[in-house]
């Protein structure tokens, strides 16, 4: 089994984490806290990834990537067919797990408790910091390692906008395809039993922080 498709799934998950731990804590906290015109739809669009197709959640990444998005013309970004698109296609499907983890931990959080914070002259940056956060930190720290998990196992949305490059942008999902379709199967079944064992071990670690 060739180790450059699990060290570059290793970056590509680090990265899409770090993406979903600031997105999730951001949008998990407005939706839980803020009351606004346009809820619903934005908890419905944050949602759809988890109900999509991966090669329907990749194609819209592809428009929005591709030639004459904003993104290219005004930013001047090409990320298309790199191992950071990758790393954007896993963080668009793992961030519903954490924002849904991430409003329910914080909404459980007493509103009374942060009141009393205000009263004592805190601001409401340190009131999420040293309030919110600790009181919710078991139910964001496990919507954090669900959508690690799953952007980790993302192949389809990364075929679309990243290929299947050996050495630049094959994952592991991708490369397990690869070994399939070339009838190696004793490196396909090294990479499925590592990638089950990391799924196992972090299924574990939600029970045991839901306890």
């Amino acid at each position: 089994m060739s180790w450059s498709p699990v060290l570059l799934s290793a970056q590509v998950t680090a990265v899409a984490t770090l993406l979903i731990l600031g997105l999730g804590l951001a949008l998990g906290w407005l939706l839980a806290r803020c009351r606004f015109p346009g809820q619903t739809l934005l908890e419905t669009l944050i949602t759809l990834p988890l109900v999509l197709p991966p090669s329907v959640v990749g194609y819209y990444l592809l428009l929005a990537l591709g030639r004459g998005s904003p993104l290219v013309e005004w930013l001047g970004l090409r990320l298309l067919f790199t191992w950071p698109a990758a790393a954007l296609a896993a963080a668009v499907v793992g961030l519903p797990l954490m924002v849904q983890a991430a409003r329910a931990a914080i909404a459980s959080v007493d509103p009374a408790l942060e009141n009393a914070a205000r009263t004592l002259g805190s601001s409401e940056l340190e009131i999420f910091w040293r309030v919110t956060l600790p009181l919710a930190r078991r139910g964001i720290l496990a919507g954090l390692v669900l959508g690690a998990a799953r952007a980790l196992g993302e192949f389809g949305a990364t075929l679309m906008v990243a290929g299947n490059i050996p050495g630049r942008t094959q994952t592991l999902p991708l490369a397990i395809y690869d070994a399939v379709q070339n009838q190696q199967y004793g490196a396909a079944n090294r990479m499925v039993l590592l990638l089950t064992a990391v799924g196992f071990l972090c299924l574990w670690w939600v029970r045991r922080l839901e306890r």
